[in-house]
């Protein structure tokens, strides 16, 4: 019953903030398009419940060319567009994944989904993280997020697991717009983006756009 309660939620929130937000998608799709060359949506395979992939979409925040930067990306790195800096400070380049909770890939509160090519490197306590819908915040992204260890965020997933509830969620979203607007916490002290990368991943996989 809480699952389909949740489903509910998740449908009828991501559909009011879809019509809600409609003029800021218009206006920010039509930054990236003028901004610089490329598609406007990024999509890319991520892990969903039980580590089902499904396509993520998120607004374009890089250039067309991947061949500039290093990679490891960084706050200040050069593949990220004007419009594309404003858009990952304030999380907007997130917004398109109502669209992936609407189809039920993805809820509004859940662990953040992360790429199948990190999937071998989950032990069997880190798969729990899978055990619920991936979503566009949790309870990591709201105490943390980008500045927390591998191991940290993971406890903080599997801690959301095994409380989840309609309450916590509301609490999350709740602190989820504290945190878009004043902690910042996208990127990690040094300036780097790592979140959802095991401790353990070789340097040149380290790429989690």
């Amino acid at each position: 019953m809480r699952r389909l309660l949740k489903r509910c939620l998740d449908l009828t929130g991501s559909l009011l903030l879809l019509v809600l937000l409609a003029p800021v998608l218009l206006i920010v799709a039509l930054a990236v398009r003028l901004d610089s060359r490329g598609p406007i949506l990024f999509r890319q395979a991520r892990l969903g419940l039980g580590g089902k992939v499904f396509t993520i979409l998120k607004f374009r925040t890089l250039a067309a060319d991947p061949c500039r930067g290093g990679a490891t990306l960084r706050r200040d790195d050069p593949r990220i567009t004007a419009v594309g800096r404003v858009l990952r400070e304030y999380r907007l380049d997130e917004l398109p994944q109502l669209l992936n909770v609407v189809l039920g890939h993805m809820s509004l509160v859940g662990p953040r989904p992360l790429l199948p090519r990190f999937l071998p490197y989950y032990t069997p306590h880190d798969r729990r993280r899978l055990d619920v819908l991936p979503g566009m915040t949790g309870w990591q992204q709201v105490n943390g997020a980008g500045r927390n260890t591998w191991r940290e965020r993971v406890a903080l997933d599997v801690w959301y697991v095994d409380h989840a509830g309609l309450l916590l969620d509301l609490r999350i979203l709740l602190r989820t717009v504290r945190v878009v607007f004043l902690d910042r916490t996208a990127y990690a002290p040094d300036g780097s983006q790592i979140s959802g990368i095991p401790d353990a991943t070789p340097l040149d996989e380290r790429n989690d756009p």
